[in-house]
């Protein structure tokens, strides 16, 4: 029996009916593969099923197939199979299921029947699609996966403000600032630096409230956002709760949930229908925003404030104890938490007694304060299959902020990997801190970083210097192990994706990196990329995948029967084209992504691939393996078809990744996959793939 809520399918008694009609958003935080078959699968389910979809698709390379008001006001249910945050506010009024990515890949079917019984989004529901309350197929998961996109959707709205902020501190400390014994480093007043330094110094003031909001909004959606971002300053600024430091970017994360989660509760209310139009507006940020300010300040901040005032109280105690002791004491809170009031009470602990001309506790804090950045720049340098493509470039901007002696620039990696970040850098400024107390290296300004060496700030340069880079290395090596464990644990779980986790990306290719890209199947593409994807009529004969797949990249029957050996065959067949310089680093390269999660996409598919400078030019190769290989898949299966695709560093990623798009979304052709089984030789199957179009 038909619910008077959903459409009718079909006829009844020969009167045509209307057609269920769904809508569908696809999404992943890097957005390649598994965004376009969680897109195919879905079409191929409704059509089965006689069932109108269209499906939007929010990968790497923009938006495509865009859903239209027209689209949204006719559908009778949207599916959002996402493990990313996905913007529900177009949706109010209409049913929504939110999943998971890989539930969008393996039950479709599913999907499409359960929309027909989800909440309605807004409407006076009490219930949001963005809420916990929705589908994953993954039980207890549900909740955690909530926080994890709620939290990396606030760290990355946040890094553009610590660049920024950071940069332009920086950049006018060095060029306008000179050291002076009671204000660090000083930039006379209404000098042109001045501005430009308070400029920075906005963008850091943002930094943590943004965090904070946007963390909010992933969970709350947009009535979360002003609660969000308004209990951020609160908690960045101590004054309000009688505390000489703030709450920095962890009251940040407190705020930002709490925000968030009160929102959503507030929204089960039940209210009368005449003020359910103003709830969203008016109701439930004021009620939201008022609560949450008052209750940071007079419950959270009251604790804050007593942690500063003993921990004062605790150094003052130790100033005659050990050097080498109070140092990494000193060194581990300045760590912690980059700009709270652990951090705050040890920098103005020891700023203090440089009056007292004791100037060797600020020396212990100059050498520990740039470690964390310089730490974790370091980080993404050594070990850049690790980080994301804008991950890396923060890195760069982190390295810069540490010779300058601003910690802030940690602040994004400590907020995405808190428990492996945090840990890291606390070791590295004990480290630091220790090594200059034992030196007895002294700072003269309320400064540090090496910029006030340079200055000439510092007694005891030589050792200064030896703190600080030991203290680095030590927290960059800490990291990359950190994080390495972590991402191993994950291997064989189900996909989720995360930076540098199972999403068969090309290795370092961040979210941003196909802006602008082609958008194949819609809108227009930009000339230079339609120059590359579109062959003339005389090469389109050989050129197969825009000629990176040729013959020579061909094997019909692999004769490996493990993953490794696997990767190390297909190779080899990519060096018979010359554009590998070196083998045994393209294969090295190849199963570190491995280890990061696994490149199997289910149906009998692996796409392995390497970013490494062991290739000259970007090149595709395919086998087929009779057996099948384990590999890890979210479906169980063996991979039967394996393409590996290899691009160097420098190569500019929007075509690499079209074409690896096109492969996701014409390999979930049950069709095309058969066709591609059963070529007989190598000619046959670049024949099948000329459908890769």
């Amino acid at each position: 029996m038909t619910r008077p809520a959903d459409p009718p399918i079909g006829g009844d008694g020969g009167e045509q009916q209307k057609k269920l009609k769904l809508l569908a958003v696809t999404a992943c935080p890097t957005g390649i593969a598994h965004t376009y078959m969680a897109a195919e699968k879905l079409s191929q389910a409704a059509e089965s099923l006689g069932i109108d979809m269209k499906v939007e698709t929010q990968g790497s390379i923009g938006a495509e197939n865009v859903l239209t008001d027209n689209d949204v006001r006719e559908a009778d249910g949207i599916i959002i199979a996402a493990d990313k945050d996905v913007d529900r506010a177009r949706f109010a009024g209409k049913r929504v299921l939110s999943v998971g990515v890989s539930e969008g890949i393996s039950h479709p079917e599913q999907l499409i029947e359960q929309v027909r019984s989800a909440p309605v989004h807004g409407g006076g529901s009490g219930v949001d699609g963005g809420s916990a309350a929705t589908t994953s197929g993954g039980g207890g998961g549900k909740e955690r996966s909530l926080a994890y996109k709620a939290l990396m959707n606030g760290v990355s709205y946040m890094i553009p403000f610590v660049v920024v902020g950071g940069l332009l501190i920086a950049i006018s400390l060095s060029l306008g600032g000179h050291t002076d014994p009671k204000g660090g480093l000083v930039i006379p007043d209404d000098s042109f630096w001045m501005h430009v330094n308070q400029i920075g110094v906005i963008g850091f003031t943002l930094m943590v409230p943004i965090l904070s909001g946007y963390i909010a909004y992933a969970i709350g959606d947009r009535p979360a956002l002003v609660p969000g971002m308004i209990g951020g300053w609160i908690a960045n600024t101590g004054e309000l709760y009688d505390s000489k430091a703030g709450a920095g970017f962890i009251g940040a994360i407190v705020t930002g949930f709490l925000a968030g989660y009160l929102v959503l509760w507030i929204k089960k209310v039940k209210v009368p229908k005449f003020a359910q139009p103003i709830m969203p507006i008016i109701v439930i940020p004021i009620v939201a925003t008022t609560a949450l300010g008052l209750f940071f300040i007079y419950v959270i901040g009251k604790p804050i404030s007593w942690i500063f005032e003993h921990l004062t109280d605790w150094l003052s105690g130790m100033t005659g104890t050990s050097a080498i002791l109070l140092g990494a004491i000193l060194g581990l809170m300045i760590a912690f938490d980059m700009g709270g009031p652990v951090n705050k009470t040890a920098f103005l602990f020891g700023a203090g007694l440089i009056a007292t001309g004791n100037q060797t506790v600020m020396g212990m804090c100059a050498a520990a304060i740039p470690v964390m950045p310089l730490g974790q720049g370091l980080a993404t340098l050594i070990r850049k299959r690790l980080y994301n493509e804008q991950e890396r470039e923060t890195g760069l901007a982190a390295l810069f902020m540490g010779f300058f002696g601003i910690s802030e620039g940690a602040i994004p990696f400590a907020a995405a990997r808190p428990a492996q970040v945090i840990p890291a850098n606390m070791l590295g400024g004990a480290v630091a801190g220790a090594i200059a107390g034992q030196a007895g290296v002294e700072d003269a300004v309320p400064h540090g970083g090496p910029i006030v060496a340079v200055l000439g700030a510092v007694g005891g340069v030589p050792m200064f210097f030896v703190a600080v880079a030991i203290g680095a290395v030590v927290t960059a090596l800490t990291t990359v192990t950190l994080v390495d464990l972590s991402e191993r644990k994950r291997r064989g779980a189900p996909v989720v994706d995360v930076p540098g986790g199972p999403e068969p990306v090309l290795a370092g290719v961040g979210a941003g990196a196909g802006a602008g890209a082609v958008a194949s199947g819609s809108s227009a593409t930009p000339p230079k990329a339609a120059a590359a994807a579109a062959p003339s009529p005389a090469q389109e004969e050989d050129e197969v995948l825009s000629g990176y797949l040729t013959e020579q990249t061909v094997k019909v029957r692999l004769d490996s029967a493990d993953k490794d050996s696997a990767i190390r065959e297909m190779a080899g067949l990519l060096a018979a084209t010359g554009k590998v310089n070196d083998v045994d680093e393209l294969v090295a390269t190849a199963l570190r992504r491995e280890a990061q999660g696994t490149t199997g996409l289910g149906e009998e598919i692996a796409i392995p691939h390497a970013k490494t400078d062991a290739v000259s030019s970007p090149v595709v190769g395919f086998a087929r393996s009779s057996e099948g290989i384990e590999w890890g898949a979210i479906d169980g299966t063996k991979a039967k078809l394996i393409f590996m695709i290899s691009v160097p560093e420098s190569a500019a990623g929007d075509e690499h990744l079209r074409i690896l798009a096109l492969l996701s979304r014409k390999l979930m052709d049950t069709g095309f996959r058969e066709r591609l089984e059963a070529a007989p030789d190598e000619a046959a199957i670049l024949e099948v793939l000329r459908e890769v179009q």
